[in-house]
C-alpha cells in the first residue's frame, strides 16, 4: 500500500505543512506550486536552492480503470485523480521533513540528502546536469569522463 493511501488532506495543507517544517529547519525562501502536469517545492537552505518537481496526473481517463480492471465513471475516476494528487503531496510532506530532519541531527548533509535537487547558478538541478552522463556510462559500460572529472578518481 503507497504511503498515504486514502489521505484526506487537502494539496494545500500539505502545502503549508511543507512550508511550515522547511522554516521549523531554518530555509529563509519558500514556494510552491504547479504547472501542468508538474507540482513543485522549492526552498532556500544553506545557500542552496533546492528545487523538487513531482509528476502529478492531470486526465481523469487515465483513473477510468481500477486495479481489478473495473471501469468508473467520470465522477470516480476524477475523485480517485484527485485522491492521487493529496497521497503525491503528502509523500513528498514527508520526505522532505525526513531528510531536514536527518540534516538537522548530524546523520548526514543538506548537499548529501538533497544533491539531485540542488539548482545550480544555470537554473538547471544537479540531476538535469548528471543524468545524461549517467546514462551514457552505462551505454558505454564504462564510467565517463565527464563523471570522472568531478569525482577526481579513476578507480572503478
Amino acid at each position: 500500500m503507497p504511503y498515504a493511501e486514502g489521505t484526506t488532506v487537502t494539496v494545500a495543507r500539505s502545502q503549508a505543512e511543507i512550508g511550515e517544517v522547511i522554516r521549523k529547519y531554518g530555509a529563509t525562501g519558500y514556494t510552491s506550486g504547479w504547472q501542468g502536469d508538474q507540482a513543485m517545492v522549492e526552498f532556500i537552505a544553506d545557500a542552496r536552492r533546492v528545487r523538487i518537481i513531482v509528476d502529478v496526473p492531470t486526465d481523469w481517463r487515465d483513473f477510468e480503470l481500477t486495479d481489478k480492471k473495473v471501469r468508473r465513471k467520470q465522477a470516480a475516476a476524477e475523485a480517485a485523480m484527485d485522491a492521487e494528487v493529496r497521497r503525491l503531496w503528502r509523500a513528498l510532506h514527508i520526505v522532505i521533513k525526513a531528510k531536514l530532519e536527518v540534516v538537522q541531527s548530524g546523520i548526514t548533509t543538506l548537499e548529501s540528502e538533497f544533491m539531485a535537487h540542488i539548482v545550480m547558478p544555470d537554473g538547471r538541478t544537479v540531476a538535469e546536469h548528471v543524468t545524461p552522463v549517467i546514462r551514457e556510462s552505462y551505454d558505454r559500460g564504462r564510467v565517463s569522463g565527464q563523471l570522472l572529472a568531478i569525482g577526481g578518481s579513476t578507480d572503478a
